[in-house]
């Protein structure tokens, strides 16, 4: 039987434990469930928990792992924020810095064996959620100090780290060609496009493979300016893999690619890139309800990139930058930053060469994060007309540029659902039933636990409220027909 506990002397309740338990209102018939469940999505079918257990861990018996992850992933989800292991007054195992934890190495060789490792143990664990649970979610301190190292020259002696002895790395023979390298660039754009049309969860491991390819080859030896393509190349990959982990709900998973991204930029020299994996890690941590280490990201990410990045590029920040803002309930700094994101963006040229990683920032999603931001502060300003009124003709205005765009068919998806709860928001039942229901197709199209975790949370949020209302009673029992739970990502 899984999630024995590793000892029973001198137990006391863990009042932790039992408070978070009680304030979500689940029973322990309802948490051990749940834990099952999530256990056997990672393939983990030893564990078979019940209510007794649940009143052991409740008691101060400490689980197994791998017990105490889903414990803090369901919290987690339960609550929007981060609700760490420690939290919950439990212990896991610890894990050796490779697999755990954020805090690596900035060394080129490190860095390329770590991604190898990682890539390889996601390989060969895949399972949904299995590699998640050896891992921690970072957030606060642990997570913004290692990550200002970014900043940090690297040491002229790490400059030719894959430098052997006696020899130049700028006069080695190529290992690789340029037409190679073109194809391994225009492949990442591939994934980059599959991910956009299509979510997360049908493309990741074949992203997660190409990255272990390119560790094999920075592993060889390159002459520098060959590896410093690969090592943008690998940085691109490592976000995208972290980015569709985040799509379909493997957070810590996601949280560990966008690190050693940001790791394989640095090696690369590109500035830009950083920021833009930054903003990745920004959007996770406001996903995770975390505005203050978005903003932290999103500020080291405009400090580092300030002289080097494209207008699109900085206009995406500041987006984000408002992202953040919302989150923390500071609307007059919303307001600024969605003004400079409107601004900078209409300073981008037409035509003007720029990294296929910033082609998804469109006029469209320019509109879709800034209604965003006023939807997020209409919620934290507690339920307020006046900033869903202004989230609204944006936010329409993004479902109208998404509609027409058949490559981001999940943005269009998750604007359909933003518009849905902007209109729940002004106490108009019916017109959010009617866009809800527009995005249900959409979400049965795409493997995105985002799209279906935000259209179920709509719609639940529409019953209850307005149960009464024929269009959303429909639309709940539509939700449950068409997109049943057991079918999310």
């Amino acid at each position: 039987m899984g999630g024995n506990g590793s000892g029973t002397a001198e137990k006391r309740p863990n009042a932790q434990l039992g408070s978070w338990f009680v304030r979500s209102g689940w029973s322990k018939g309802e948490l051990a469930r749940q834990v099952n469940r999530r256990a056997r999505q990672m393939g983990a079918h030893h564990i078979s928990t019940d209510t007794s257990r649940v009143r052991r861990w409740l008691d101060g018996e400490q689980p197994r792992e791998p017990i105490p992850r889903i414990l803090s992933e369901l919290f987690s989800e339960r609550f929007g924020c981060v609700v760490g292991i420690e939290d919950l007054g439990l212990r896991s195992a610890r894990q050796s810095p490779s697999v755990s934890g954020v805090d690596l190495p900035w060394a080129g060789p490190q860095t390329v064996t770590l991604i190898s490792e990682f890539s390889r143990s996601d390989l060969m664990l895949a399972r949904r959620g299995f590699l998640g649970t050896s891992l921690t979610l970072a957030a606060g301190p642990t997570l913004i100090e290692p990550m200002q190292r970014w900043l940090v020259p690297v040491p002229a002696a790490q400059a030719g780290h894959d430098a052997e002895p006696g020899q130049e790395r700028g006069r080695r023979p190529a290992r690789l060609s340029e037409p190679e390298l073109d194809l391994l660039e225009q492949t990442t754009a591939m994934f980059r496009q599959w991910d956009a049309q299509c979510g997360g969860g049908l493309r990741r491991k074949a992203v997660v493979g190409q990255l272990h390819e390119v560790t094999d080859l920075l592993q060889e030896p390159q002459p520098e300016h060959i590896a410093k393509r690969l090592f943008n190349v690998a940085a691109e990959l490592a976000e995208l893999a972290g980015w569709m982990s985040y799509d379909i709900g493997l957070q810590p998973t996601a949280q560990k690619y966008f690190v050693l991204a940001l790791h394989a930029a640095k090696e690369a020299g590109d500035r830009p890139l950083g920021s833009y994996i930054l903003s990745s890690m920004s959007r996770q941590m406001i996903h995770l309800g975390r505005p203050d280490d978005a903003l932290e990201l999103i500020h080291l990410a405009q400090y580092g990139s300030r002289e080097t990045a494209t207008a699109r590029t900085q206009a995406m920040l500041y987006a984000m930058e408002a992202r953040a803002y919302a989150g923390m309930g500071q609307p007059s700094k919303v307001k600024r930053a969605v003004r400079m994101a409107e601004d900078t963006f209409s300073d981008t040229v037409p035509g003007e060469p720029e990294p296929d990683w910033i082609r998804f920032f469109s006029e469209a999603e320019l509109n879709a994060e800034n209604a965003h931001s006023y939807r997020d502060l209409a919620y934290v300003a507690g339920r307020s007309p006046t900033y869903a009124s202004l989230a609204e003709p944006i936010m329409e205005r993004a479902v109208e540029l998404f509609g027409k765009d058949p490559e981001h068919q999940r943005s269009y998806a998750l604007n359909l659902i933003g518009m849905a709860s902007v209109h729940l928001l002004q106490r108009e039942p019916e017109r959010c039933a009617a866009l809800a229901q527009r995005a249900i197709p959409f979400a049965q199209q795409v493997r995105s636990e985002r799209v279906n975790t935000r259209l179920r949370k709509t719609v639940d949020s529409a019953v209850r409220e307005y149960d009464g209302v024929a269009d959303v009673i429909r639309l709940g029992d539509e939700l449950a027909r068409q997109l049943p739970e057991s079918e999310a990502v």
